[in-house]
């Protein structure tokens, strides 16, 4: 019999160890959670840093978990309900069944039953199918975050957030700046983000770009202060990134350009997005040391033009078409 905690609740433990766009993906599938237990404790099972972004999704209290490395910090017998968003696999699995549980939530496995693993769909889609399976009323369209508890001093911004947690991702630090560099000629209050890690990268596309280090803001904000930035932005241009997801949440316009995973997997749904690639050229391998072929086919020209679509650049430069049909480019927009 699972033990409640010291306040008399019961416990209902999410798994999903991963990164920031992997916590914003799953959303809707939180929030069906707390609609669905709303007297238990709710704890996400995550890296210690995602905490001001747990936070937003509301109700729920992060445990940092440095992936399936090292074991729960909980005892066994703890949690009432295990819920398996971290995957499909025996690690995984083994994590929540060494507490205990009194249920699991997960897809089918030799050890329990679950909706059937769906390969090629949307990330949000496929963890309210799994709760549906289980019996509770998830909407993959339910995936907005409650507003930053803080303001930016940086109000209708243009972020340029030019990193990316692998190589496969990094769109060319050039284009970045020409993109930059037009938008700030154009009146676009351009800033650039990322990470402690990401800053040497933010600050060599700021001066590519002739823009002064003032406006490089990575390295320099807590995660709650990111989501601000992009909460109250007027335009974000990114690769598949947490960041993009940012602004997919706060319904904020946004470029984003995608690499080697496919948009209709990983991507913005309708709203003030545009999505950029070549998938005809897609590699796919997120780890390779290189970017992928479906990120590099995409040009500053039409990244300008995503962006005068989307209603935000008066005219192109003279380099610059709006994506066309027919063009091996997928775009989303939606005015309102």
């Amino acid at each position: 019999m699972p033990v409640p905690d010291e306040n008399g609740r019961p416990v209902v433990l999410v798994l999903r160890a991963l990164k920031l766009g992997d916590l914003l993906v799953a959303v809707p599938a939180l929030h069906a959670l707390r609609r669905a237990y709303p007297e238990h404790r709710l704890l996400y099972a995550a890296q210690g840093w995602l905490e001001d972004a747990v936070a937003l999704v509301g109700g729920f209290e992060l445990l940092p978990t440095h992936g399936l490395d090292v074991p729960i910090a909980l005892e066994p017998g703890q949690v009432e309900v295990a819920v398996n968003l971290h995957g499909r696999g025996p690690e995984s699995d083994s994590r929540l069944e060494a507490l205990k549980p009194g249920r699991v939530i997960g897809h089918a496995s030799d050890r329990r039953p679950g909706p059937a693993w769906k390969d090629h769909i949307h990330e949000r889609e496929r963890w309210a199918r799994l709760l549906q399976w289980h019996g509770i009323g998830a909407d993959p369209a339910d995936f907005r975050l409650n507003p930053p508890p803080v303001r930016t001093d940086r109000p209708a911004a243009t972020v340029i957030h030019p990193g990316a947690a692998y190589a496969s991702r990094l769109w060319p630090e050039a284009r970045f700046a020409k993109v930059a560099a037009e938008l700030a000629e154009s009146g676009h209050d351009v800033v650039f983000t990322g990470s402690l890690g990401e800053r040497p990268r933010a600050v060599r596309v700021a001066a590519l770009a002739g823009l002064g280090e003032e406006r490089v803001l990575a390295g320099k904000q807590s995660l709650g202060s990111f989501a601000a930035l992009v909460a109250e932005s007027r335009l974000l241009v990114s690769a598949d990134t947490g960041a993009a997801h940012l602004a997919t949440a706060y319904r904020r316009p946004s470029v984003v350009l995608f690499g080697p995973a496919p948009p209709e997997e990983w991507g913005p749904p309708p709203g003030p997005h545009a999505v950029l690639t070549k998938a005809q050229s897609r590699r796919g391998d997120t780890f390779a040391g290189d970017p992928d072929p479906a990120l590099l086919g995409v040009e500053v020209d039409e990244v300008l033009g995503a962006v005068q679509h989307l209603g935000l650049l008066s005219s192109p430069p003279s380099t610059a078409a709006a994506p066309v049909p027919g063009d091996p480019v997928l775009q989303r927009h939606d005015p309102r």
